[in-house]
């Protein structure tokens, strides 16, 4: 029972401290001239990943669970996909993607990219060479995250700059650089300390269910990670911040994955991914299929709706999610 109070008052804390952080977000993405595309992407996107920082590094080094830091990355990039897919409805206008600037195609793809590689390192495992107990893998996740930014930051300033006025509408006026930057910052702390403590909250929980860890760290540990992402992305449709809310669940996704990197630096007994479950590869190849859906709806526009308020590409994404749980249901290691 003191287990379940403090994640429940975790998740209370970083709900009301996201719904801070999505509307202090967008202030600075307008008095920074930023595209909001790019500010989900970094500026959100880092901090409500932080979850998943903090679990990952813990697992490999203090807890020895690299399935666990393994299951909530790739996990937590399924569930943003099912965040993302959950936003359809809450937009009475129109479908999500019809809103979604260009710009989250580059972000998409980037995340397609990513997934695939750490994927197909996992489906290899002994078979990629390392350096020292770091596989090969990590410099390229890292350089392709990086250059994956710097496209998008560079897509948003240049080629859009002429139509500034009319994509990014001044929404906050009233609204001061200073004090947005340090409601901002108040409620990222907010975030980070109740993310800190949550995992190690969620790891006592999974040690009393008996679940195995690939399924632990997937599913529930990764459910438990990603509810920063979940808490700004739905406030942010709130607020019509449609590329606010987009750009921090696929830019969140690409944080991950250099994220697994980082978990790689730090697991000392040899390469990360040749020493985890080859489900999770499972669970990174349902993940490209869950992105690749939202790409063509990003390209395609959907108007119409297919059922209770979601397109076609939301209801898809819903299914491949549960198809993931699924499998993953079946393997319990």
């Amino acid at each position: 029972m003191l287990l379940l109070s403090g994640f429940i008052l975790c998740a209370v804390v970083i709900i009301a401290a996201g719904i801070g952080l999505s509307r202090y977000g967008d202030v600075i993405a307008e008095k920074a001239g930023l595209g909001r595309a790019w500010t989900g992407m970094v500026l959100l996107a880092t901090v409500t990943s932080l979850p998943e920082f903090v679990n990952g590094i813990s697992s490999v080094t203090i807890a020895g669970a690299p399935d666990i830091a393994a299951g909530d990355l790739m996990g937590a990039c399924v569930f943003n996909l099912i965040t993302l897919a959950l936003l359809d409805p809450m937009d009475k206008g129109s479908p999500v993607f019809r809103k979604a600037g260009q710009s989250h195609l580059l972000s998409s793809a980037f995340g397609i990219a990513l997934l695939g590689k750490a994927s197909v390192s996992i489906m290899a495992g002994p078979v990629i060479p390392s350096v020292y107990h770091i596989g090969l893998y990590t410099p390229l996740i890292i350089y392709v995250y990086i250059f994956g930014v710097r496209l998008v930051y560079l897509y948003e300033k240049n080629v859009l700059k002429k139509f500034a006025a009319d994509v990014e509408k001044v929404l906050y006026p009233h609204v001061s650089a200073k004090k947005a930057v340090f409601m901002y910052s108040l409620n990222a702390l907010a975030v980070i300390g109740a993310a800190s403590i949550l995992p190690f909250l969620a790891s006592g929980l999974s040690d009393a269910s008996g679940l195995g860890k690939t399924f632990m760290g997937t599913v529930f540990v990764a459910l438990v990670t990603t509810l920063p992402e979940m808490a700004v992305s739905f406030s942010a449709i709130r607020i019509g911040a449609h590329d606010l809310a987009i750009g921090n669940l696929l830019g969140s996704n690409m944080f991950n994955m250099a994220l697994l990197a980082v978990d790689d630096v730090f697991f000392l007994k040899g390469p990360l991914l040749s020493n985890i479950s080859g489900a999770h590869a499972v669970t990174g190849l349902m993940a490209i299929l869950m992105t690749s859906v939202a790409l063509i709806g990003i390209i395609s526009r959907p108007g119409k709706r297919a059922f209770l308020r979601f397109g076609w590409g939301s209801l898809a994404i819903l299914a491949l999610g549960a198809l993931n749980v699924y499998f993953l249901s079946r393997e319990r290691s």
